[in-house]
């Protein structure tokens, strides 16, 4: 294991990070949860998808 990471969690472990932090990371992973969960559901939809170009050109 590389030494600056023990001592990444050595810092951790004297000062967690703030409830407010916890919050924010959660929040952020409950939104990519329901993204993938609303992608899944009903597909990706067609106005998002790329149009195809064809490989070693530039589309103009």
């Amino acid at each position: 294991m590389n030494p600056l990471r023990l001592l990444r969690m050595a810092r951790w472990a004297r000062r967690p990070p703030s409830e407010a932090r916890v919050r924010l990371v959660l929040g952020v992973i409950l939104l990519c949860l329901i993204v993938f969960g609303y992608e899944w559901l009903f597909g990706w939809p067609e106005w998002l998808t790329p149009n195809s170009v064809p490989r070693g050109r530039i589309g103009r």
